[in-house]
């Protein structure tokens, strides 16, 4: 009986935290413009660091040794890899977007870096 308890007890508190969660934000449509603001943020950074792992492996193959060429060229193709699927997932997102009538161009209102 005490292992449902507890499991109960388990499924009661998972479900219960989302409520208490949220209750800290204004409703759902801060915690969506958050999130985005959020991965907008973060898709420039992983496009930065996939451009840079493929340099870096570029740089090994110019100026590596022999036994690290092969390591190099994986490096360079996955590079390049990442690029081309961020940039085709980037693609059909804004190609679905337009489909459904989804505003793109519009972002959050950025106000000056400096306040006056």
């Amino acid at each position: 009986m005490k292992t449902k308890t507890k499991i109960g007890a388990l499924i009661v508190g998972a479900l219960a935290l989302p409520i208490t969660s949220f209750a800290a934000l204004g409703n759902i449509d801060t915690l969506i413009t958050d999130v985005g603001n959020i991965v907008n943020k973060i898709i420039p950074i992983v496009f930065a660091l996939a451009l840079l792992g493929f340099f870096y492996g570029l740089v090994m193959y110019i100026f590596g040794k022999e036994d690290n060429k092969d390591q190099a060229k994986k490096t360079m193709i996955w590079g390049v890899v990442a690029l081309f699927v961020m940039a085709s997932v980037w693609g059909l997102v804004r190609f679905i977007g337009n489909a459904v009538g989804i505003n793109q161009d519009s972002g959050p209102a950025v106000g000056p870096l400096i306040p006056r």
